[in-house]
This record gives C-alpha cells, sequence and structure tokens, in this order.
C-alpha cells in the first residue's frame, strides 16, 4: 500500500488578491483573529504578512510594537524604563510634527480654515472661599 501524504502548498505573495487581505484585516481588526491565528488559520507563511496587511490596510494604528513586557511579573531597570519612555516620546514628537505640517499645508495651500479647540474654561470650585 501506498501512503499519501499530505502535500504542503507554498503560497508566493502573489496568491493574495487585495480583497482577501482586506477580508483577514477585517476579521483582526473586529476581534474575531489575533494576526497569528489568522496566519494559521488561512495557511499565511510569513510571520509577519499580516501584521504588514495590517499597518497598510487597516483602520487602527499598527504601527508601534507593544509597550508591555510578555512576562508581567518582570519589572523594568530604571535604565529600561527611561529608554520606553524616550522612545515613546519621540514617536509621540514624530506624530506631532507630522500633524503640525499637515495643518498648516491644508491651511496655506488648500485655504481650508481649521478651528483651534478653546482653552478649557477654570473650575470655580479649586479656588478658595472668601467668608
Amino acid at each position: 500500500m501506498k501512503k499519501h501524504s499530505k502535500k504542503i502548498i507554498r503560497r508566493s505573495q502573489r496568491d493574495y488578491s487585495l480583497a482577501f487581505k482586506l477580508q483577514v484585516v477585517q476579521q483582526v481588526e473586529k476581534g474575531e483573529l489575533t494576526y497569528k491565528k489568522a496566519q494559521q488559520h488561512y495557511g499565511i507563511q510569513g510571520r509577519s504578512t499580516v501584521l504588514v496587511w495590517l499597518r497598510k490596510h487597516g483602520n487602527l494604528d499598527w504601527t508601534l510594537p507593544k509597550q508591555y513586557s510578555m512576562d508581567k511579573d518582570k519589572e523594568l531597570t530604571p535604565e529600561q524604563r527611561i529608554k520606553q519612555l524616550e522612545t515613546a516620546l519621540k514617536n509621540e514628537q514624530d506624530r506631532n510634527l507630522i500633524y503640525t505640517t499637515m495643518f498648516d499645508i491644508l491651511q496655506k495651500e488648500h485655504g481650508i480654515p481649521l478651528p483651534k479647540k478653546p482653552l478649557p474654561k477654570q473650575s470655580k470650585g479649586s479656588k478658595a472661599k472668601e467668608k
């Protein structure tokens, strides 16, 4: 008797249609699957292929890695925490620069006025009451 073994089909990047990619992205963003579970479920070989699709086609922000450690009992050293905070600050500064530049372009080149948010009013409960 001859045994039939399952042949693993290797898929190339060209196999995935845009509709398929969008379907996978939608399932991950809805929370139906994690991106790793989607890889396993659909037989996607690349370790970061689905993550690349999420960054390219997704509605959520998939650009930054998660800021927490997998080992929750392990505390970060002060140096590690400082490095982590410096990285997060740099990312936010870069994002702020992009938004500021984008708003300037919208105002100057396209004539789109962007309203500024008014400053919040001081609450009167914080002042000491005089009798």
